[in-house]
């Protein structure tokens, strides 16, 4: 099977106007958080002075994408959070600090960077306070007409280190499940897990001793065991490393968190859209698995990124077309 795939230069904003109604069956995608990065561009979303800003120009992109999203189709939406800044120093110091006082991401920058000087920012929390960015879109998103499925927890067992030592290094992010009616397509098969135990009855007695007898039953303990060919439905806590991507030198989305939405949120040669499709991760899995793609961008460095990310996979695709509208 050969798949297409589309990138869609410019405002997202306006690209996704471009999109016929009802043509998506998933969309896959990990927008800018705020306040984190600059991206170089005057048209990104960001870098609104307020969470509220933020959130407003969020619901208006997925009110577009719910436009556009089949009736049984799902959205799976990756959103990370942020704390107040304390005011006490900026992370400016001898970085590359745009006009607007904002440091700029380009793909030959390191993650550190491009983090932002945020103390520019008005979160209305206090400082230290965890701003609670992701849930603050869920819930916009449902009141605005989404239905909220489910909250995924993105567990990373490498995060990013922390100089905190008045809480827990962060080492999660959300990936929230979202649909446009109550009953949408959903291949739970596609994505079950490997399970220690046939069913649920043994399992809550089947732990070992440290005699290798089991709780509750006598025995040797390898009785406890039943094959591991045996599936479960897929937890909805998911460890997956962040990796980083050696074309950007940052890290990117990792292709593991992508694959089990588009194989449980669509079929061979449904298309998958990525509003936000930054350096083509959901692009390479969406081909990767026989599906057609959409992605938007306004950068054309993640433009050419992505690009050379599907050429190094060596994925057939029919056609790339790299639309360069007004």
């Amino acid at each position: 099977m050969i798949s297409n795939a589309i990138i869609k230069v410019g405002d997202v904003r306006e690209k996704l106007k471009e999109i016929a109604s009802n043509s998506i069956q998933s969309v896959v995608t990990s927008p800018p958080y705020w306040a984190l990065r600059d991206y170089g561009h005057d048209k990104q979303i960001g870098l609104e002075q307020t969470p509220d800003a933020y959130i407003a120009e969020m619901v208006a992109v997925f009110r577009e994408v719910h436009r556009v999203l089949a009736d049984d189709g799902t959205l799976w939406l990756n959103v990370g959070d942020s704390y107040t800044p304390t005011g006490k120093g900026s992370t400016k110091s001898n970085l590359n600090v745009n006009t607007h006082g904002y440091l700029q991401q380009t793909p030959g920058q390191s993650a550190k960077e491009t983090h932002l000087d945020r103390t520019l920012f008005k979160s209305g929390t206090r400082p230290k306070e965890l701003v609670g960015i992701p849930w603050r879109l869920a819930f916009a998103l449902q009141a605005d007409g989404w239905y909220l499925r489910q909250d995924i927890i993105w567990h990373k067992p490498n995060p990013m280190p922390e100089s905190i030592t008045d809480r827990c290094t962060k080492a999660h992010e959300y990936l929230f499940l979202l649909s446009k009616s109550p009953r949408y397509y959903f291949n739970n098969e596609a994505i079950k897990e490997p399970a220690l135990w046939a069913d649920d009855n043994r399992a809550g007695q089947g732990r070992l001793t440290y005699h290798g007898k089991r709780q509750g039953q006598s025995g040797s303990g390898q009785e406890a065991f039943v094959s591991i060919k045996e599936k479960r439905n897929k937890r909805d806590v998911w460890t997956i490393p962040t990796k980083p991507f050696k074309g950007a030198h940052f890290a990117v989305m990792p292709e593991a968190l992508v694959e089990p939405c588009i194989l449980a949120g669509s079929k061979p040669d449904d298309i998958i859209l990525d509003p936000f499709m930054g350096s083509g991760t959901v692009a390479v899995v969406a081909l990767q698995n026989n599906r057609n793609f959409i992605g938007c961008e306004l950068n054309d460095d993640y433009i050419a990124i992505a690009e050379n990310r599907i050429a190094e996979n060596g994925l057939l695709y029919s056609e790339l077309l790299i639309e360069r509208k007004p």
